[in-house]
């Protein structure tokens, strides 16, 4: 985001609006952890870049498009879990950036069924 006041110019860098997405995505009921993927753990070895895990955003002078990877809890139903992730997600970026988050694009990439088994699910990812 980049707004030009009397004063100067404000930046909302897409970091910023990725970690604000990711912390009101664990905050969710149901959701049991991000998912990030081999090729976001190699492109942060690589660029030494602190990518925010399981989340990418596009972050435009007003509006912002998020997009979430999560692993949910099982018996818990996904769509619902997911609806509400995205409200969470853009209430939280909204009231604290000023942007207008266009669409929070929701893909789950696994089912946990116990806290402890997390670690395996994606360990697993990575073979």
């Amino acid at each position: 985001m980049t707004e030009e006041l009397q004063t100067g110019l404000i930046r909302i860098s897409d970091d910023v609006v990725a970690t604000i997405a990711g912390l009101a995505a664990l905050e969710t009921p149901g959701i049991a952890a991000m998912s990030g993927g081999i090729s976001e753990g190699l492109a942060k070895r690589l660029s030494g870049k602190n990518v925010q895990k399981g989340v990418s955003v596009e972050v435009g002078t007003t509006e912002a498009a998020i997009d979430l990877r999560i692993i949910v809890h099982y018996g818990i139903p996904i769509q619902e879990v997911c609806r509400q992730l995205q409200l969470n997600v853009r209430e939280s970026v909204e009231n604290m950036t000023g942007l207008h988050v266009v669409e929070v694009n929701v893909k789950v990439e696994g089912v946990a069924f116990k806290e402890e088994e997390i670690d395996e699910v994606q360990q697993q990812r990575l073979k």
